[in-house]
């Protein structure tokens, strides 16, 4: 049965933003982490139907080498077919020869992809945290030059599967450095999902004390432990107004064995609606999408909102 569409009620909460802007990232986080290989047309099709549901940026694709992520070894194919399309697509560079050919498709949005940590930088990218920032400094400032904004990804800023508790300061000191390379964003990234809301207002206070404002950040929850969107409330009241999802709940990481699916754009949109904030987002339309890539990939969504909207679809 279709729900009415009074519901969710709204019910406003003091201290929140008026507006929220969602940083989508299933076509790129999302189906790396598909055992199978999703067909190039289905990939423009799902991110066409991503901004017709209102979506303003949607992390396309990533620009690594085929051996490590080779479901999105079509990044050249599937730029053309994006053309004309009316939302910032982001796509992940790893290094120089990644811009470049992230470049050399128009693309004006790229992100790199730091660690805090020690042990995940060497399972990531075969290299310590040092050397990973020392290589993405002329990426960055190549972008920049370029006319390119870059977003720089913070993993594991609350755990390591390998390491165990992150210290606080460790978190810092990487985001300091990609701010200070150029980086206009940071997302902070919960990669195997073991944060809690006093975690995260911890990390925040922190980063505010070092210089780096609420409006520079982004954060990034896994659902592990069932704790993404008390986690994200929390940041919302610390001013934090962009969240990174995944529509249908798709994702997890490649390399972190631990990290389940990425928090659903559905489940997010429904509680800030809930909330009164603005999302620009229709959460109908996105739901059908996840119902509709969830066939295609042969098993039902794993996003709660999406099962309740549309059962049969699922």
């Amino acid at each position: 049965m279709a729900l009415p569409d009074t519901l969710p009620m709204t019910f406003p909460a003091p201290g929140l933003p008026a507006r929220v802007r969602i940083h989508e990232v299933g076509p790129r986080d999302g189906l790396q982490n598909e055992k199978t290989l999703v067909p190039v047309a289905v990939k423009a099709e799902f991110i066409r139907r991503l901004v017709e549901a209102g979506l303003t940026t949607v992390e396309a694709t990533s620009f690594v080498h085929p051996k490590w992520v080779p479901q999105l070894a079509d990044a050249e194919q599937l730029m053309p077919l994006l053309e004309g399309t009316e939302a910032r697509l982001p796509v992940l560079v790893p290094n120089k020869r990644g811009l470049e050919r992230a470049l050399a498709l128009g693309a004006r949005d790229v992100a790199v992809f730091a660690s805090v940590t020690e042990s995940f930088a060497r399972a990531n990218l075969n290299r310590s945290v040092d050397e990973v920032l020392e290589m993405f400094e002329p990426v960055v400032a190549e972008a920049r030059t370029a006319g390119a904004e870059v977003r720089g990804y913070l993993s594991m800023c609350f755990g390591d599967p390998w390491e165990g508790a992150v210290p606080v300061s460790q978190t810092v000191s990487v985001a300091r450095h990609l701010l200070d390379m150029g980086c206009a964003e940071l997302s902070l990234g919960d990669t195997i999902g073991v944060a809690t809301p006093g975690h995260v207002l911890e990390l925040l206070a922190a980063l505010s004390e070092a210089g780096i404002p609420a409006e520079k950040l982004a954060v990034h929850f896994h659902d592990t432990y069932g704790q993404a969107l008390a986690n994200t409330l929390a940041a919302l009241q610390y001013g934090v107004t962009c969240v990174d999802a995944s529509a249908g709940g798709l994702g997890g990481c490649p390399y972190a064995k631990s990290a389940t699916g990425n928090l659903a754009t559905e489940d997010l949109v429904w509680m800030l609606d809930g909330l009164g904030i603005e999302t620009g987002v229709d959460l109908s339309r996105l739901a059908s999408t996840s119902a509709w890539m969830a066939r295609h990939l042969g098993r039902p969504s794993p996003s709660r909102t999406v099962r309740a909207l549309s059962p049969k679809e699922t």
